[in-house]
C-alpha cells in the first residue's frame, strides 16, 4: 500500500501507523464499553503490542493528544481519532467476484460497525448474476462503470481470478474508483492517484512458516 498523503499539510503516513490508529480506535471502544474514561499511552500501547514511545510518535502525526502524567480521556481520543480515519463518514464499497470469499465478504458484519457497506457486487457468471447476497445484488460486470459513476462510489473490493484482476481493475479505475482493497494474487498495476491494498493470505502464511521453521536459529 502506498503511504498516504495528508493534503492539508502535505505529510505522509505509513501504513503501519494507521493500522495501529485503527487497532487502537477498536481498543477504546472496547473499553469504553467496560466504563473506563481515562487510560495512559503505555496502556494502550500495551494492548497494541507497540511501544508507549511509538503510540505516541503515531498521535503526534496529526496533532496533540492528552497531558503528561494524566493519560488521555477516552471519549475526546475516540472522537479525534474517528475524525482521523474517516469513520463518521459512509463509504459506499463495491466488490467484484462473488464467489465464496466474495459472499463471505458481503455477509461480514464488521464493515457497517465503521459505516463501510457494500452496495453493489459483479460478476461475470450468468448464475451469479441477479442473485442477492445479505440484500446485496449481484450485477453483470458490464454494468459496473454506469453504477459505480451514478453511486458515486470511490473503494472496490477485488476478489477475481489472478488472470482477470488486472483488466477489472483498469475497469474499477476508468469508472472512478480510487481506492482498492486486492484479494486477488497479483500485482496491480494502477496510476499514482489510486490507492492498492493487497491481502494475500498465500504470502501471510509462508511468512508464518518461515518464521516457524526458523524460531531459535
Amino acid at each position: 500500500m502506498r503511504k498516504r498523503k495528508n493534503s492539508s499539510s502535505k505529510k505522509y503516513f505509513s501504513p503501519e501507523t494507521i493500522k495501529r490508529l485503527s487497532l487502537s480506535l477498536r481498543n477504546l471502544k472496547k473499553l469504553k464499553e467496560e466504563k473506563v474514561e481515562i487510560i495512559s499511552s503505555d496502556k494502550l500501547a500495551s494492548l497494541l503490542n507497540v511501544s508507549s514511545a511509538q503510540f505516541r510518535r503515531d498521535l503526534s502525526c496529526f496533532g496533540k493528544f492528552g497531558k503528561r502524567g494524566v493519560g488521555y480521556k477516552i471519549d475526546r481520543l475516540i472522537k479525534e481519532l474517528e475524525d482521523i480515519l474517516g469513520v463518521k463518514e459512509e463509504w459506499k464499497i463495491a466488490l467484484v467476484g462473488a464467489g465464496r470469499l466474495g459472499e463471505a465478504l458481503i455477509e461480514f458484519e464488521g464493515f457497517s460497525k465503521f459505516n463501510r457497506k457494500i452496495v453493489y457486487a459483479f460478476d461475470i457468471d450468468k448464475e451469479k448474476i441477479g442473485k442477492v447476497i445479505k440484500g446485496v445484488k449481484v450485477e453483470d460486470m458490464r454494468n459496473l462503470k454506469e453504477i459505480v459513476k451514478r453511486e458515486n462510489i470511490k473503494i472496490a473490493i477485488l476478489c477475481t481470478p489472478a488472470d482477470s484482476a488486472q483488466k477489472v481493475a483498469e475497469e474499477l479505475v476508468s469508472a472512478g474508483i480510487k481506492g482498492i482493497l486486492n484479494f486477488s494474487p497479483v500485482i496491480l498495476k494502477v496510476p499514482p492517484s489510486v490507492f492498492v491494498t493487497n491481502v494475500d493470505m498465500a504470502c501471510e502464511l509462508e511468512g508464518l512458516i518461515f518464521l516457524l521453521k526458523n524460531e531459535g536459529s
